[in-house]
């Protein structure tokens, strides 16, 4: 890893709470994500399942977490399951965690290697009434390849079917949402990461500079400063490609008179960053431009007022439909004719803002958390809308990252350059 050793009191506070909430004489089995082959003998770069990171900090493969707060052996109430230190295997893929180690990053005393696992899981399944499998319940997955913990739980009911099983993505859904203040503490590192490199491009970006030499100096920062690296593909979109959402081509000159989009953000310690700005290319906004950021910038800063505790998301994102229509009106982009015979399935404004506007953030950047139940204090959120004008070829977006905390929100980057004039003024010096 290249970002600094986190404080283990994170996961022991993680585990903690996920005890809490288990049946009694329960266990409950946590698996890394496979290592997924590439092409010919190549492997991808592995990524830690994020939940079993949540629980123990841990980023190797063939890592296992076991939970069994009743167990009768008091010492394998809590286990880490590693695999084996080998070193002929170590010469060509690098150093495997020892013990020491281990319990220095997750706080777990008892660890287990691999190899020696199953007499003693077998015992303990044994001893308990319920087993917690892990399993991805995102609303929004895409991916049905039968990885890990698909094959696990499945291969758990073979052998052993007359258990109670239960989800642990449930009570994963609820916990993971809300963020301890050490958590928040990681996740502000990575803001602040990705606050330097969006500063730093301000001094970079002129006319005829490339999307792919942003890219790469977004990187460059981000690795600089200790980040693990970015926290998803960055969207780098001049001119009319800043109306395609997910743009990733980052293959075209910034031209004089364009503004450009950029949506990316720093992974730090496993918590990620998700910042958007939207700037002139030359350093200076046109008149146009500026009314339209401003009507953006409006619409940001009162989505952040309506993001409260005791709203769901799903209401939240029709009140600021709402608010959008009003500055929409407001900036002449919609006629009054438009709101009155709108579709209420395809409202009006739906013209000029097609994507919601806020999702969780936190160890994934559409991080676990529910759209229906109530916002509570202590989750994080993006508020991100945009305006996107076909007929202009302009796409203009602003987001920011929100804790919301019993006193209020707090905008956890408050501190970087958002107004026309503060970007105008860097960009210029």
């Amino acid at each position: 890893m290249k970002y600094l050793p986190l404080n283990p009191e994170i996961f022991i506070q993680n585990r903690q709470r996920f005890i809490k909430e288990m049946a009694p004489n329960s266990i409950a089995i946590f698996n890394s994500n496979d290592e997924l082959p590439m092409n010919a003998d190549a492997l991808h770069k592995f990524k830690q399942n994020s939940d079993l990171f949540w629980l123990t900090g841990v980023i190797q493969e063939d890592s296992m977490l076991i939970l069994f707060p009743d167990n009768p052996e008091k010492k394998f109430r809590e286990v880490l399951v590693l695999v084996r230190p080998n070193e002929l295997k170590e010469k060509w893929d690098g150093k495997r965690l020892r013990q020491d180690e281990a319990l220095a990053a997750s706080g777990i005393e008892n660890i287990v290697w691999l190899d020696s696992i199953e007499p003693l899981l077998q015992k303990w399944v044994h001893w308990s009434d319920t087993i917690y499998l892990n399993t991805n319940e995102h609303d929004r997955k895409a991916n049905w390849v039968p990885v890990r913990d698909y094959r696990y739980a499945e291969e758990m009911k073979r052998k052993y079917p007359l258990h109670n099983y239960k989800r642990s993505a449930q009570i994963l859904k609820r916990l993971r949402a809300i963020k301890t203040p050490l958590e928040i503490e990681v996740l502000q590192k990575a803001i602040d990461i990705t606050d330097n490199t969006f500063r730093r491009l301000l001094q970079f970006i002129k006319p005829g500079v490339w999307e792919y030499e942003i890219e790469a100096e977004i990187f460059h920062s981000f690795l600089m400063q200790r980040a693990t690296g970015a926290a998803y593909g960055s969207i780098i979109a001049s001119g009319d490609r800043a109306r395609t959402l997910h743009y990733v081509s980052n293959n075209q000159e910034c031209r004089n008179g364009e503004m450009i989009l950029m949506d990316f953000g720093a992974e730090y310690g496993g918590y990620n960053a998700d910042l958007t700005r939207t700037i002139p290319v030359n350093g200076k906004f046109t008149a146009r431009q500026k009314k339209i950021y401003n009507t953006c910038l409006d619409l940001h800063n009162r989505c952040k007022e309506l993001l409260k505790p005791g709203i769901s998301i799903m209401e939240y994102h029709e009140k600021a439909g709402d608010v959008a229509t009003e500055l929409f009106l407001k900036a002449g982009l919609l006629k009054k004719t438009d709101v009155k015979n709108e579709d209420p399935d395809n409202r009006a404004y739906r013209k000029y803002l097609y994507h919601g506007i806020s999702h969780h953030l936190g160890v994934d950047v559409h991080d676990l958390g529910t759209m229906t139940d109530p916002i509570k204090p202590g989750m994080v959120f993006t508020v991100e809308p945009g305006i996107y004008i076909e007929q202009e070829g302009m796409g203009i977006r602003i987001e920011n990252n929100v804790w919301i905390t019993k006193n209020g929100n707090k905008d956890l980057m408050k501190n970087i350059p958002i107004t026309v004039e503060e970007i105008e003024n860097l960009m210029k010096r």
